[in-house]
């Protein structure tokens, strides 16, 4: 076994139970969540919602799996699954989306690019586009300046975002 993945399979943590606030790992972790979870969630590395949690947040993650309820905002950077149990309410922003059957899901769904531009990055950050813009110019985020204008690789930002630069 890989060092990398045996460190990961090592951080594992399993709540079941209820939490509120805003919960971040800037390490990867596999986070599984059987209980009630209201707030924040940023997570990179594995996160499962367990068949009986309620999750009503804003989720940010790399591999998202939903087997419970969540009532929110799902932004999945590499993918999110919905099992047949799943019940989802909200946004979702899944790079590779997987639904199965008997899952249910009401909102909106917007698939992530693999490049931005400078609009589309200052909604992925949540950040002003003057403060993108600025970022860009002095050469803080990583891109590239084109014809058209800017325009940034969704890898590569997201790498400079779990570096902790911006």
């Amino acid at each position: 076994m890989p060092l990398r993945r045996k460190a990961l399979e090592e951080k594992v943590l399993d709540v079941d139970a209820s939490m509120q606030g805003a919960l971040i790992f800037k390490d990867s972790v596999n986070l599984r969540i059987n209980g009630k979870f209201e707030g924040t969630l940023e997570t990179r590395g594995s996160l499962t919602l367990g068949q009986t949690s309620y999750v009503n947040a804003a989720i940010t993650g790399d591999e998202i799996v939903v087997a419970g309820r969540v009532n929110g905002k799902i932004t999945a950077r590499v993918k999110l699954t919905l099992l047949s149990s799943a019940i989802v309410q909200g946004e979702i922003m899944p790079s590779k989306l997987v639904i199965n059957d008997g899952a249910l899901f009401e909102g909106t769904c917007r698939m992530l690019q693999d490049y931005f531009n400078a609009e589309e990055l200052a909604r992925y950050l949540e950040v002003d586009i003057n403060s993108v813009m600025e970022w860009a110019d002095s050469g803080k985020v990583p891109g590239n300046k084109e014809s058209e204008g800017w325009k940034f690789e969704r890898k590569a930002v997201d790498e400079w975002i779990a570096s902790g630069r911006i």
